[in-house]
């Protein structure tokens, strides 16, 4: 017993010296930012006077590509340090044309200056950051080698790596990497490269950040994983190297939604297969008492949602205190409501009393949802499988005549419909 607590002593203190250097790479990183930050005096200020004439013909000459007329004003030093009113510089303009000559020509004038290669624009953009929104690998690669850093974020706390991935650029990823990009920097709400990795699908560049370091199981600000966010986005070739990769299938967000339950409202069957296949388990539910089949009833998935039927226990349905009739009567989902109908399913299932009482109506059955919805076609296809309209405190007739929906009621009800009006109308 000693020496099991010992080994647990030890796999704590790992756990725990593994948080401390993160801590430490991100403190790093960001007083690296925050130096890169601190832009000459003359750069700080907004800009009243005029543009030179130089600033002028400089910035034409980037943009129709005249590489000797730049030459020519490569002399105009102080000129190259002047900003248009959206704060962008002749490196700015530079770092978004494809002729990689203009760059060459501004950074070698730039070199000659107080400028970092890190000033941002009115809008928060770097030169790297927007030479990577462009797509211009050579220019985010002769940026890096003049000493641009690859962890300076534009004004959406977005880095370059990160941009790169969403521009799907295997050649861009890999420059910037190669330029000391780190993999794990957290972006806006703790938004990794390999979470918009798999946001895109592209198993390429996963399993390079992957290689490079990245961590299979990183977690959002919502405490979701990449697997999650590729089981959301329906990223089935993403999803499956994740998997290979050691992704945790069961993996559930802050909210409890699970890996599996974010497939099922992607509607990605291969998807859905994929986990299922890995291990997924389908009576998990989230903290909202949401089921994977709750969530493609609602959806409308139905290919999904006949998957997850059989392998979906009656007591995890009743635990969760509602009934996935429910969820497709609330969905308007009405070719999900006949197949659960079909396979058996209650048309006369009550919301658990937890449930209930997260609606002021107090509402109980699917019948309810759908005429409080107003919708017909799923009143009818209930009402015609034996829904009964007294289930709920507030009954139904009473509800369809509030919103006008008479029609939603069985023909017998008439006489309660106009009843039930003259009282409203008093």
């Amino acid at each position: 017993m000693a020496k099991l607590g010992s080994q647990t002593t030890t796999k704590m203190d790992d756990i725990e010296q593994e948080g401390i250097n993160e801590e430490l790479i991100e403190f790093a990183i960001r007083e690296s930012i925050q130096d890169s930050y601190k832009l000459p005096c003359s750069l700080q200020t907004n800009r009243k006077e005029p543009n030179s004439e130089d600033f002028v013909k400089i910035i034409a000459a980037i943009q129709k590509g005249d590489v000797c007329a730049l030459q020519a004003l490569s002399g105009c030093v102080s000129a190259f340090r002047e900003t248009d009113m959206r704060g962008l510089l002749p490196l700015h303009t530079a770092a978004v044309q494809p002729q990689q000559e203009i760059l060459s020509v501004v950074l070698q004038v730039s070199m000659s200056t107080d400028l970092t290669l890190e000033e941002q624009t009115e809008d928060g953009g770097t030169a790297l950051t927007l030479a990577a929104e462009a797509g211009l690998v050579q220019n985010v690669s002769m940026l890096l080698q003049h000493g641009a850093s690859p962890h300076n974020t534009n004004s959406r706390n977005e880095s370059p790596l990160l941009i790169a991935v969403r521009q799907q650029s295997y050649d861009m990823v890999l420059s910037l990497i190669m330029g000391g990009a780190f993999v794990e920097q957290v972006c806006l709400k703790k938004w990794t490269a390999t979470h918009e990795a798999a946001k895109v699908g592209c198993p390429a560049i996963m399993m390079l950040l992957l290689r490079h370091g990245a961590k299979v199981n990183s977690r959002n600000v919502h405490g979701v994983t990449p697997l999650g966010i590729a089981a959301e986005y329906g990223s089935t070739q993403a999803l499956e190297l994740l998997i290979h990769q050691g992704g945790d299938v069961n993996a559930q967000a802050t909210n409890g939604d699970t890996v599996l339950y974010d497939a099922a409202g992607s509607g990605n069957l291969d998807c859905v297969n994929l986990l299922l296949e890995h291990g997924a388990d389908t009576n998990i539910a989230s903290y909202a008492f949401q089921l994977p089949i709750h969530r493609a009833a609602y959806e409308g998935h139905f290919l999904v949602l006949r998957t997850l039927i059989p392998l979906t226990t009656e007591r995890a349905i009743r635990l969760s205190g509602q009934n996935p009739v429910h969820s497709a009567a609330d969905g308007g989902q009405v070719e999900s409501l006949k197949l659960l109908i079909e396979k058996g399913f209650d048309v006369n299932a009550l919301l658990d009393t937890h449930i209930s009482e997260n609606y002021g109506d107090l509402r109980k059955s699917p019948l309810y949802f759908a005429v409080s919805n107003g919708d017909m076609t799923c009143a009818e296809v209930l009402l015609a499988a034996g829904a009964r309209t007294d289930m709920d405190p507030l009954r139904c007739i009473l509800v369809a005549v509030r919103a006008e929906s008479p029609a939603v009621l069985p023909e017998g009800s008439d006489h309660a419909a106009t009843a039930a009006q003259q009282r409203i109308s008093g």
